[in-house]
């Protein structure tokens, strides 16, 4: 299916996705549980990000089920940093405005 989704073939694509969703489900899991408590974004959450950038990954040119799964793991951290960089981009905002409330 992987082989056919690179060929163009956006039905394999559908076909796809139920059969590895467990896998990546799995993995999102293993990720969050290393996150801290009261994390905004849950595993499906996780998997239904990674899931967005994989449909708009058509450069990528899939050699074997290792490297989706590989491919698929290094979104999901990536997703996973992004959204703490936000997070603490907003939480220091935050902290500078009422720094500079303060001092008036």
């Amino acid at each position: 299916m992987l082989l056919d989704w690179n060929g163009g073939d956006e039905a394999a694509f559908e076909k796809l996705v139920p059969v590895v969703y467990a896998e990546l489900r799995r993995m999102a899991g293993y990720y969050m549980a290393g996150e801290r408590v009261g994390h905004q974004l849950q595993p499906s959450a996780l998997v239904n990000e990674a899931y967005l950038k994989l449909i708009d990954s058509r450069r990528v040119r899939w050699q074997n089920r290792a490297h989706f799964f590989a491919v698929s793991a290094q979104l999901m951290r990536r997703i996973l940093v992004d959204f703490a960089r936000r997070r603490l981009y907003h939480k220091r905002a935050a902290e500078l405005r009422w720094s500079l409330l303060t001092r008036v």
